[in-house]
Parts: C-alpha cells; structure tokens; sequence
C-alpha cells in the first residue's frame, strides 16, 4: 500500500509540475519572449518527458497488476452471491474461490470484479425465497487445505447451520463501496495511460525544439 501511494504521488505530482513548466515556457515563447531560449526549452522538455514518461509507466503497470491481482479482500463469489456449495452428500462445503496453499492471496476476487452486483448493494439481492440461514456472516470464513477438494469453510462458520443449505452466501451488501473502489482504480489507470501519451508527445516536442529551434 505505501509503494502504491508513493508511486501515485510522485508520478502525478512530477508530471503536473513539469506540465505547467514547459507549458509556461511554451507560452512564452509563443508570444516570442526568450527565444534564443528555444533549444534549451526543447531539451528540458525532453528529459522531463522521459523521466516523466518512466514514472507514470511504472505506476500504470504498478496499478494495473494491483488492479487484476487477487488482493481486494473480499472472497470470491458466484453471481448469486455464494462464495461456498455442498460437496455432495456430504455436510462439508467446498469454496468457490480457487485456492492455493502457497499464495495467501488466492481465493479473494479481483479489483477488477469489484463493480460486479454480489459484492455491491442491490436491493431485494436474495430474493423473497431466500433461506437467510444460509448467510455466513463471518468474512475470511475460507481457508486454505490440503485436502484435494480445495478450501473449504473454517471454524468461524460452524456456529451456523448449514446442514440444509445447498450454498453458503455472503452477507449482503448495504452500500456501493467497492463499485467505488473499482470506479478510482480505472479512472486512475486511463487517466495514467493518457499521461503516458502526453509525455511521449512532450518528449517529441522537446526533441525537434532542441534540434531546430528555428522552425518553431
């Protein structure tokens, strides 16, 4: 979390800062003050894109492995808003997510899935028919096993009883918070890409200001 913020503020606040100097410099010179400053204005200009240009590209990739990365926290679940099904017969429930016992982040949905119904509000989600024992209204209640069925549901949820639930669900969400979430996370990342053009396009500027300043 502290390097995804660092990142965001440095290559935001490092591309803002250079925008509104080779803006200026621009502006200037366009009402043809300096402009034997010309070729230096083309130089500066292309550095500060090059570095400005490296800085946003290590956050957008930065940003968009968080983005399709397992580490929202929130567990996976199917569009009816079950994270856990019977495994047959038995009384045991297996979770939909698909776990790993090596990575402690398997199993949870992605930032990208955030603005999907089951992990935001909706009203009536479950339905007049719904059998509201079935809730777990413990998060985290999957766990990793080394049974070859996969995760199946912990301790926390043993209080309950599921013994005639076909699917254990998630409790329902009140509020649109992780559509909010997801909505920043690709606001952010277009916003990033369209930076990244910018920089490249100051970057060719810079350089044919440096080259022939006498053309401009």
């Amino acid at each position: 979390m502290k390097g995804m913020h660092d990142m965001e503020y440095t290559s935001f606040i490092f591309d803002i800062v250079i925008g509104f100097i080779c803006g200026l410099l621009g502006l200037l010179h366009l009402f043809e003050v300096k402009k034997d400053f010309v070729s230096n204005t083309g130089l500066i200009g292309l550095i500060c894109g090059i570095v400005g240009f490296a800085l946003t590209f290590i956050y957008v990739i930065f940003n968009g492995l968080v983005f399709t990365g397992k580490y929202s926290g929130n567990e996976e679940r199917e569009s009816d808003g079950h994270f856990a099904e019977k495994i047959g017969t038995t009384s045991e429930y297996k979770c939909v997510g698909s776990y790993d016992n090596e990575d402690a982040f398997s199993g949870y949905a992605k930032y990208s899935d955030m603005n999907k119904k089951q992990y935001n509000y909706k009203k009536d989600f479950y339905g007049e028919n719904f059998d509201r024992s079935c809730i777990c209204e413990l998060l985290s209640a999957c766990t990793t096993s080394d049974s070859i069925d996969s995760a199946q549901i912990s301790v926390q949820c043993t209080s309950f009883s599921f013994s005639n639930c076909k699917y254990i669900y998630a409790p329902a969400e009140t509020e649109n918070t992780n559509k909010d979430i997801f909505d920043r996370f690709l606001t952010t990342l277009i916003l990033s890409l369209v930076v990244c053009l910018a920089n490249i396009g100051l970057v060719l500027f810079g350089f044919l200001l440096f080259r022939t300043p006498g053309d401009f």
